[in-house]
C-alpha cells in the first residue's frame, strides 16, 4: 500500500488518509468543498462546493500520478438531492470519460458541507 498525501487537498478531518494507493488503484476518502489553503467551505452554494471537491480530488489524482480519466467509480453524497443537476453540471465538466457512480442523498456531511465525493481510479 502507497499512501496519498497532498497539501493541495484538504487534511484529513478524523482519524483517516486522504488516500491510498492498492495493486494499482487509487481509493480516496470523501472530499468535501474545503479549501485546503484555509480549511473553510469554498462557498455557501453547491456549485462552488462542488467545484471545490472537483479540484481536490484532481489534487489527489494528480499526487498518485492519475487524472480524471482514470476514475472507474464515484461515490457521491448530497444533503440534498434538490442540488443533482447543479452537481451534475460541475461534475460533468470533470469526468468526462462518465465513471461508473452512485449519488445518494444523506441526511447530513461532516461541517455541514452540501455534497462528499469518494473516487476509485487507476494509478
Amino acid at each position: 500500500m502507497k499512501l496519498i498525501h497532498t497539501e493541495f487537498a484538504p487534511a484529513a478531518i478524523g482519524p483517516y488518509s486522504q488516500g491510498y494507493v492498492v495493486n494499482g488503484l487509487l481509493f480516496t476518502s470523501g472530499q468535501l468543498g474545503l479549501d485546503p489553503a484555509t480549511g473553510a467551505m469554498a462557498g455557501e452554494d453547491i456549485v462552488s462546493q462542488s467545484e471545490q471537491v472537483m479540484k481536490n480530488l484532481c489534487a489527489l489524482l494528480a499526487a498518485a500520478g492519475s487524472d480524471p480519466s482514470r476514475v472507474v467509480k464515484a461515490t457521491c453524497f448530497l444533503s440534498d438531492m434538490g442540488n443533482f443537476a447543479a452537481f451534475n453540471e460541475v461534475y460533468g465538466k470533470y469526468f468526462t470519460e462518465k465513471p461508473a457512480r452512485s449519488c445518494v442523498a444523506v441526511k447530513t456531511l461532516p461541517k455541514d458541507g452540501l455534497v462528499e465525493v469518494e473516487i476509485i481510479a487507476e494509478a
